[in-house]
């Protein structure tokens, strides 16, 4: 696996920035048939990915149900693409002689550090609510079982999904969380590990520039909790519309 470093990640912000406006600007619809592809691919890809997990000491049976829980979740998020914007929009009573809308819209560029014990799963339950919402990210996929994030941007690249929505990268946790939470050109960042010290850490230096923090630590990704439409609306910012009425 590489190590990834410093400039890597900053190089990586630096794409994910360049196609965040287009991606955003992209239909519904197409961001839910993108999704829909990279799960057709990775079903195709099945006995690949279910070796991989097994090559880094996961059992076969736990193995295949996470493969096949992984292409679930990626057409759940594809179904949700076209729908999250009626659940949480809205228009709003005004007295006045005005309609008052609020929709949302995608944060930005997101990081996100990616669950340790769930290297394909967990890794595409965080990466799906975030781009199909129109934010793009920068990922750093689990230290202990990296294999499956490799095969995963293969999967990204062929599925057509453009370059700079998802940027992954590997290497050690100590040497680039700090970089996650602290680059200024961030909006947000989701973290799935820590404890009280690093919850510290990566609160502290998101507030340098007022940075969102999602924290998902201790989440079970094989349990129905860990998929959702309010995990896209972590990443929506409330855009609020005036819109006068008569002459």
């Amino acid at each position: 696996m590489c190590r990834s470093s410093r400039k890597d990640f900053r190089n990586a912000v630096v794409a994910a920035r360049s196609a965040q406006s287009a991606w955003a600007a992209s239909s519904a619809y197409l961001r839910g048939q993108v999704l829909y592809r990279v799960a057709e691919m990775l079903e195709g890809r099945r006995d690949q990915f279910v070796a991989e997990l097994i090559l880094q000491s996961v059992a076969k049976r736990k193995a295949e149900a996470e493969v096949d829980a992984t292409t679930d979740r990626l057409i759940y998020y594809a179904g949700w693409s076209d729908k999250y914007q009626q659940i949480f929009s809205a228009v709003n009573p005004v007295a006045s002689s005005h309609f008052n809308f609020s929709v949302l819209e995608p944060t930005g560029v997101v990081s996100i550090l990616a669950p340790e014990d769930s290297g394909l799963l967990g890794l595409v339950s965080n990466i799906a609510p975030v781009i199909v919402g129109g934010n793009t990210c920068v990922v750093l996929a689990s230290e202990k079982l990296p294999l499956c994030a490799i095969s995963l941007a293969e999967v990204l690249h062929a599925a057509d999904v453009p370059g700079g929505v998802v940027n992954i990268l590997t290497g050690f946790r100590e040497e680039l969380s700090g970089q996650f939470a602290s680059h200024m050109d961030v909006n947000a960042v989701i973290y799935c590990e820590g404890d009280t010290a690093v919850d510290k850490q990566i609160q502290e230096k998101a507030a340098d520039n007022i940075k969102r923090v999602v924290s998902r630590v201790d989440t079970d990704w094989d349990g129905e909790s860990s998929q959702n439409p309010y995990l896209i609306q972590d990443t929506q910012e409330v855009k609020t519309t005036w819109h006068p009425i008569g002459s």
